[in-house]
């Protein structure tokens, strides 16, 4: 999630197959690796609060397809400002939030 940078996305299977290449496996599992961007979230924005200028970047971390993740600090409104700031055009597919053409601004992660 930290090496996301700027302008640039990521989706939560691209963090798995970073990590399942990094530790010469097949596949990392999805739940974990979820619970464990969770937590660097809300550590991320615990260290904010304290002032901290560098932090993980995990608004740039979506779920599959594109989509918003509403578990993140803020939920989806804080997450659409700070995407949109990054120039990033957020929509509404159903009750969901999607990033529109977040293929493109997919980051090389390995």
């Amino acid at each position: 999630m930290r090496r996301v940078p700027k302008g640039r996305l990521a989706t939560i299977n691209e963090i798995r197959a970073c990590l399942a290449k990094k530790h010469g496996t097949d596949l990392a599992c999805q739940m974990t690796t979820g619970i464990f961007a969770w937590i660097a979230a809300h550590a991320a924005e615990r260290g904010a609060r304290a002032g901290e200028k560098r932090i993980t970047p995990y608004w740039r971390t979506l779920k599959t397809g594109g989509e918003l993740n509403p578990k993140y600090p803020g939920g989806i409104p804080a997450l659409a400002r700070l995407l949109k700031a990054e120039g990033h055009k957020v929509t509404k597919r159903g009750r969901k939030y999607v990033v529109r053409d977040y293929e493109s601004a997919l980051a090389r992660l390995s």
